[in-house]
């Protein structure tokens, strides 16, 4: 049956005919023993090969049968979230197996228009939808892993909606959760489940008390976070603030002069001792005197003692109805300050940029900011400004707040519900400024370890799973950097999007949107919809392969010929004719049912995999839930929590 041409699996199975008559025969020879004369032990070793032949045709048979039934009828799968097996060196992800030529044959077979009365009845398809027989083709399933080594080289998950992606990220976020790695979830929805899942992974294992959430919807009960407080260099507030800002044609004027004022304002406050945050920047941008005249309070005794002398005697000098017209409405202390500035006996880069911010018109800064001001308005209006700028809050506030360097150094679990759905603009901002805190802690930790400013403490690099759902929402130059350089730093990076084009249309640059996929080394694709999507993994194979196909023949010739022998002539024939084919096509992808996905694992392994079905929760599990999972959760579930 393996070692012809083709297997010939989809017959009817013949085997059980000669299986059915071998026993018939054997137990004929029992009913008939007395009119054969035959003795026990002959009978004993007559029946004996009779009935193990019998048993061989029917298991050879019973093959057939099988992979007839599974075709089209898979056993249910499914799994509770404890029974997933973790590792510490390799990630399940469902059971599958290797993808092989012998497959393409298998479906090339399946095609055939002989083999359709195998298809089930109309209505009798599984709810899974697809295309069954691309699973069903497969031999034995068997647990399929990815080594962690190839965790660090980041992994890709496509899909469109609603085929399996939240599934694979539960799998996934339940192994990192119980393997003890500190997890990082952003969620651009806020998908409660997701939320109810980590939380339970996390009681389960006994870390319950690492679980920070941080949730845009429900700012009254979430973590706080500055996105813009912690930084390697104070350049960095400024990308981070106007990174959102788009830079196409005369817009990249305006964000040139908008990073140019957050800069000097990140620095002047820096350098006053002031962490920044979204609240301190809008506030002086819409009147930057203020902080000028602080800094210049500050910084101008220390390099000049007489300097406040000379300002207060040059605000004496002052009379305003010989101000210019430009320089109206300004305040005189600021005026003399500016006038000190021009003449100072030194040189303070920062002063001087202030000046220069506060020596433009009103009306003509209020416009180069305009395109930050509004975006600066979003994020520093109601309860979310208390999450954005925690040093600003009540100081009888009780929410916790986080930084990512103590996230990483205490191993936390933290779910990111940005809610999207409601404010698509504050989401991308907040989800864009995490990404590049995260990037820079990266490269502290890369380039000075976990135990950076604590030299008494020993601890162990920890794995930094990262999990972007719908990283199309999220993804843009900051996330290149954590892709191609964080893995050093122990990031392992698993992003997830429905197809190519999204993250194409987020960038605003298909070579941009190449060299993002392109750093992902590990591939898991789920049913999709797009050609141009199912070709970024069917590229990476490239691999072509011989299908045998069957050419039935027949001929038929006569003679006429007196002396001939042989009046009529006939023959009919089955031909192999082989060609080639691709080992995974596009269609392949696209016909994929629920549930289902093909891996590129360990840079050309090709693995067809089944996810496993989640069980029911065990809502009496969750036991007493915090604050915030009590306002995710409908009060169904909410089992004994708050």
């Amino acid at each position: 049956m393996t070692k012809a041409p083709l297997e010939g699996l989809l017959r009817p199975p013949y085997e059980f005919i000669s299986a059915g008559t071998l026993c018939i025969a054997g137990a004929g020879l029992w009913v008939c023993a007395p009119i054969l004369s035959l003795t026990t032990l002959g009978l004993v070793c007559v029946s004996l090969p009779l009935t193990a032949f019998a048993i061989y045709r029917g298991l050879q048979g019973w093959q057939v049968e099988r992979y007839q039934h599974r075709l089209y009828r898979l056993r249910h799968y499914a799994l509770k979230s404890s029974h997933i097996p973790t590792s510490k060196h390799r990630v399940f992800l469902g059971k599958g197996f290797l993808w092989q030529p012998i497959h393409i044959q298998r479906l090339r077979d399946v095609q055939n228009a002989r083999a359709l009365r195998h298809r089930p009845s109309e209505g009798a398809a599984s709810v899974v939808g697809g295309e069954p027989t691309l699973h069903g083709v497969g031999g034995k399933e068997q647990n399929v892993f990815m080594p962690m080594s190839d965790r660090v080289g980041h992994t890709l998950v496509l899909g469109t909606t609603r085929v399996g992606k939240t599934r694979l990220l539960e799998v996934l976020v339940t192994q990192d959760i119980h393997r003890g790695d500190v997890v990082i979830v952003l969620d651009p929805k806020g998908d409660a489940d997701l939320f109810k899942r980590l939380y339970l992974e996390a009681k389960r294992a006994g870390r319950e008390d690492n679980v920070i959430a941080f949730h845009l919807a429900f700012p009254q009960v979430s973590a706080r976070y500055n996105p813009i407080g912690s930084f390697a260099k104070v350049t960095e507030v400024a990308n981070r603030v106007t990174g959102p800002l788009a830079s196409d044609g005369d817009s990249a004027a305006f964000k040139a002069f908008a990073w140019r004022f957050t800069n000097l304002i990140a620095q002047a406050l820096v350098a006053l001792g002031k962490p920044p945050n979204y609240h301190e920047i809008a506030q002086n941008l819409l009147n930057i005197e203020p902080l000028l005249l602080e800094y210049a309070h500050t910084y101008i005794p220390d390099k000049d003692p007489l300097g406040l002398r000379t300002i207060e005697a040059l605000e004496e000098d002052i009379d305003e109805n010989k101000l210019p017209f430009s320089q109206r409405g300004k305040s005189k202390r600021l005026l003399s300050v500016l006038r000190y500035v021009e003449n100072a006996p030194f040189e303070d880069n920062i002063l001087t940029g202030l000046c220069s911010a506060c020596d433009y018109d009103k009306t003509y800064f209020d416009k180069i900011t305009a395109s930050l001001l509004p975006l600066l308005e979003k994020l520093t209006t109601g309860k979310v400004a208390e999450l954005l700028s925690p040093h600003n809050s009540d100081i009888h506030d009780n929410r916790p707040w986080f930084d990512w360097q103590q996230v990483i150094r205490n191993k936390k679990i933290v779910y990111v519900g940005l809610d999207a759905l409601t404010d698509q603009a504050v989401a991308s901002a907040v989800g864009n400024a995490m990404l590049a805190d995260l990037c820079s802690v990266a490269g502290k930790l890369y380039n000075f370890g976990v135990n950076s400013g604590f030299p008494d403490e020993k601890l162990e690099q920890a794995s930094i799973c990262l999990h972007a759902d719908e990283f199309n929402e999220l993804c843009g130059d900051e996330f290149i950097p954590l892709l191609n350089k964080a893995g050093g730093a122990g990031m392992q990076v698993t992003a997830y999007t429905q197809t190519e084009s999204d993250v194409q249309a987020r960038v605003g640059n298909s070579a941009k949107a190449l060299q993002m996929m392109g750093n992902f080394n590990s591939l898991i694709c789920l049913r999709v919809k797009s050609i141009a999507t199912a070709e970024i993994v069917t590229r990476q194979l490239n691999q072509r392969v011989q299908v045998m196909d069957t050419v039935q023949a027949s001929s038929v010739s006569d003679s006429t010929l007196p002396e001939s022998s042989h009046r009529f002539s006939t023959s009919n024939e089955d031909r192999l004719q082989a060609h080639e084919q691709p080992l995974l096509s596009p269609e392949h992808l696209i016909q994929l049912p629920k549930g289902q996905a093909f891996c590129i694992l360990q840079g050309s392994h090709l693995y067809k995999v089944r996810l496993p079905l989640p069980k029911d929760l065990d809502m009496d599990e969750l036991g007493e839930i915090g604050p915030l999972m009590g306002s995710l959760l409908p009060p169904s579930d909410k089992g004994g929590g708050a």
